[in-house]
């Protein structure tokens, strides 16, 4: 069973509370760039927020559904418990200095894995981490974040599920998906591409005492990783459905297209397209200006934008 090239994450996507408060961290305390306001396609109601570096590069988009209205997220067995962002060498005590100037919840630094790592918890209770990295990522600065250049978040690093067994998951990881397992540490299991690289990384932690956990802000909602087209994603899809999950059929997000699943422990994953990209529909210059809507639901924008709260872009320098 030979699975295609493994290319890691593509995006992940958590939930909110209030989406203004998340529109204020994310830009104004983490220096992402909003490169796409648009809506939940599932749920138009609902804000998708797209943070990512200045061009929103695949594997560096953070994405969240603001659910000020839900209750808080549980932690649980099948669910993606923490993710990751990945931060250049050296950058991780002033990391420190800034979350703790905006009084973020910042846990004691650790080594996960011989990386520096500094845990923290975002206004609406998501659990994340900073993790420095020495690799090259494929990360464009964004001139207008209140971070400097070389100290800005350059993408995804990886993410932390809990399950009640290891072996189906690791199953689908490493005779499916193309991961390599890379140890253990404590209680967690590594799974990432040959070389343990930033951006590929799945830590797997087995927990026997816990129930299934619910969403709500807080929670992460899937991680997706990027296929390169749409005969790559098929590719996959195929083998996903072979060993007797079931894949959604190809689902088109406009900027990317879409095949979601769940892991045999329940979190949620998604095959994700690189292209078409986020600059489809809006000059590089002006991503996240405005909200953009995919081109089937136009007809309803003044019946969504009615249902939407206003959004006030935070000052940077």
């Amino acid at each position: 069973m030979n699975a295609p090239p493994l290319h890691g994450l593509h995006h992940l996507t958590a939930i909110s509370g209030d989406a203004q408060e998340n529109l204020d961290f994310y830009t104004g305390v983490m220096g992402m760039r909003l490169v796409k306001k648009s809506i939940n396609q599932d749920s138009p109601d609902t804000y998708h927020l797209f943070y990512a570096d200045a061009e929103g590069s695949p594997g560096t988009d953070l994405t969240f559904f603001p659910w000020p209205d839900a209750p808080p997220a549980t932690p649980g067995a099948g669910k993606i418990t923490e993710l990751s962002l990945a931060i250049p060498e050296g950058t991780l005590p002033y990391w420190r200095d800034r979350l703790t100037e905006h009084e973020v919840a910042v846990a004691p630094e650790e080594t996960r894995f011989g990386r520096a790592a500094l845990p923290f918890t975002d206004p609406h209770g998501l659990k994340a981490a900073l993790v420095e990295v020495t690799e090259e990522r494929s990360f464009v600065p964004w001139d207008a974040s209140p971070v400097p250049a070389d100290r800005q978040v350059v993408g995804l690093h990886g993410v932390r599920i809990w399950e009640r067994q290891l072996e189906p998951t690791k199953a689908l990881l490493t005779r499916v998906m193309g991961f390599t397992k890379q140890g253990t540490e404590g209680d967690w299991h590594r799974f990432a591409d040959a070389e343990g690289s930033s951006g590929t990384i799945v830590d797997v932690k087995v927990v026997t005492d816990r129930g299934s956990g619910r969403w709500g802000p807080g929670g992460i909602h899937h991680a997706a990783w990027r296929m390169a087209d749409d005969e790559e994603q098929e590719q996959l899809r195929s083998l996903v459905e072979k060993v007797g999950l079931r894949p959604s059929p190809q689902i088109d997000r406009f900027w990317f297209r879409s095949v979601y699943f769940r892991e045999p422990g329940g979190a949620l994953f998604e095959l994700a397209t690189d292209g078409p990209g986020f600059g489809r529909d809006e000059d590089l210059d002006k991503l996240g200006e405005k909200l953009i809507l995919p081109p089937w639901m136009e007809e309803k924008r003044e019946q969504i934008e009615a249902g939407l709260p206003n959004l006030t872009h935070p000052v940077t320098s």
